[in-house]
């Protein structure tokens, strides 16, 4: 895409919050209407994404723009498919399934999984199953709408930014811990990548995969800044 504007700014929304200016008139999302952001925090950091654009952009470079169409007209009408959509995660929990062999492998897996499913029922109650091999794993009812449960304590803003940590990492324990400040983006990838990266120690790394983790990093990391200007914005209103 070719940048057509020279100045991004802000404009209060009738209603509240601000919408996202362009040379002064209000950017309209294809299909959704004037993008509609309620907090001043994260409305400028996503008018200053918009200033930064080059002359040449991809909308993958607007990331938070991306995250805040997502969440606050898509997914606040209705929350339920989101949840519904990353609740399944749990059902084949990738922290879950560990290596048959090598030894050492299976070792480093149980030593750096098992305290994250050790977190997870701390935290929510929700005690999952491991096994070795490749069959599936049928998870306890009641863990699974533990899960579910978390996932519904979430806003908009929450499950915007879950919808891309959580399948970017393939785990919803991971994702979770992310989203609650308990684990940071680049362990989150490490620890998912887990079985990649001990195979990258013995094999070397490919330049392509190096490019694909950067990439899914930069995800999460963006994901990760959402919400926490999100946040920051919903603890000024209620302050």
């Amino acid at each position: 895409m070719r940048r057509f504007w020279n100045e991004a700014g802000l404009v209060a929304a009738e209603g509240g919050g601000f919408h996202l200016t362009l040379d002064g008139k209000p950017l309209a999302l294809p299909g959704e209407g004037r993008l509609r952001v309620p907090g001043r925090a994260l409305a400028e950091a996503i008018a200053a994404e918009w200033q930064a654009a080059g002359e040449e952009f991809e909308p993958r470079q607007l990331p938070l723009t991306q995250l805040a169409a997502t969440a606050y007209h898509r997914i606040a009408p209705d929350p339920g498919p989101t949840i519904a959509a990353l609740a399944r995660y749990g059902e084949s929990e990738l922290l879950c399934y560990r290596a048959e062999h090598p030894a050492s492998l299976a070792q480093r897996e149980a030593e750096r999984w098992q305290p994250w499913l050790a977190w997870a029922e701390r935290r929510y109650g929700a005690r999952l199953a491991t096994g070795a091999g490749l069959g599936f794993i049928a998870q306890p009812a009641e863990s699974l709408r533990a899960l579910e449960a978390a996932l519904a304590a979430h806003d908009a803003a929450g499950l915007a930014a879950l919808g891309v940590i959580v399948p970017a990492l393939g785990s919803l324990v991971l994702g979770l811990a992310v989203a609650e400040g308990a684990l940071g983006a680049a362990e989150a990838q490490e620890l998912a990548e887990l079985d990649t990266l001990y195979q990258e120690e013995r094999w070397g790394t490919d330049r392509l995969a190096l490019e694909r983790r950067q990439r899914i990093l930069a995800e999460i990391e963006a994901a990760v800044r959402f919400l926490a200007l999100a946040r920051m914005d919903a603890e000024g209103a209620a302050g």
